[in-house]
C-alpha cells in the first residue's frame, strides 16, 4: 500500500523554521571545532544531520574554498 499524505504533513523542500532539539548545541560544536560560521555550521548540521564524519569533511571544503 502507497502512504498518503496527509493534510498536517510538512513539504519536504521547505524549511524549519525552529531548529530540531539539541540542533543548537551540534551548531555551536561545529562552529568551535571547525572554525567555521554559525550559517555555515547549521547548513552542515541540517544537511548530515549527526554524520560527524561528513560534517568534517565538508567543513574542509568551506575552509579550502577561503
Amino acid at each position: 500500500m502507497a502512504r498518503q499524505k496527509t493534510a498536517t504533513a510538512r513539504p519536504a523542500n521547505r524549511p524549519r523554521s525552529r531548529p530540531l532539539k539539541g540542533e543548537d548545541t551540534e551548531v555551536k560544536h561545529v562552529v568551535e571545532t571547525q572554525g567555521l560560521s554559525a550559517s555555515q555550521a547549521r547548513e552542515l548540521v541540517r544537511r548530515y544531520g549527526n554524520d560527524w564524519r561528513k560534517i568534517e569533511e565538508a567543513a574542509k571544503t568551506y575552509k579550502s574554498d577561503d
